[in-house]
């Protein structure tokens, strides 16, 4: 979010940086960029490029080590266990780790105006043959998956499904099948209905105002 209103025209590089570390993960999870992979040198777009990278790296090392993100996580973890029968303990911590995650995305796209569709106007600003090229320009194995699903990601917006609990269930399901794991019930769509107020009442501690630069007025009290 504060990289959406700067208005420099490489700045849909440092948001694409930003989400390549996690479309990898789903790409190919061979190729992880590490921050001693990364190179800041007279190439601006490599370089915008590798910020957006850093600042992910950066924001996920403070933010899951929140008190606020331990909490929310295990009581949407705790609440799916019980829901689902205690031999779901795996599956149910996981889920509560993304779907915290991910409740937080909507919380954002719901309070702070206009900012998805910035997002996505910035992904797409981006040759998608263009992110695999840098990547490969920064790990040393390479990859030849990345472009489609960047491509992919921006063509689904699948973010705007988070608005809607069923929805929302339906993209954790599909995380689910990725990993291997059992999908969860349609019964869960109240679980999340639930834990979406949670995580709305907790924004200002999942994400603190001292260490996240708020875009101004982005989210009113």
């Amino acid at each position: 979010m504060p990289l959406l209103g700067e208005g420099d025209a490489l700045q849909p590089l440092r948001v694409l940086g930003t989400g390549v570390p996690d479309l990898l993960s789903v790409a190919d999870r061979s190729v992880r960029l590490r921050e001693r992979l990364l190179v800041f040198d007279a190439d601006p777009r490599l370089t915008a490029f590798c910020e957006g990278v850093r600042r992910h790296l950066h924001d996920d090392g403070w933010f899951h080590s929140t008190r606020a993100f331990a909490e929310v996580t295990a009581q949407l973890g705790v609440t799916l266990r019980e829901t689902f029968g205690p031999g779901d303990g795996f599956r149910s911590g996981f889920l509560g780790h993304i779907g915290a995650e991910m409740l937080l995305d909507d919380v954002l796209r719901e309070r702070a105006a206009g900012c998805l569709p910035r997002y996505y106007e910035a992904m797409n600003a981006v040759d998608p043959e263009e992110a695999e090229a840098l990547v490969n320009r920064l790990h040393p194995r390479g990859t030849d998956r990345l472009a489609k699903i960047v491509r992919g990601f921006c063509d689904s917006r699948f973010l705007e499904d988070y608005a809607d609990s069923a929805r929302l269930l339906f993209r954790m399901n599909q995380v689910c099948r990725r990993v291997g794991l059992t999908p969860l019930p349609d019964a869960a769509v109240t679980v999340l209905a639930e834990a979406r107020t949670t995580v709305d009442r907790r924004r200002f501690e999942l994400l603190p105002p001292d260490r996240y630069a708020w875009p101004p007025a982005a989210l009113p009290r």
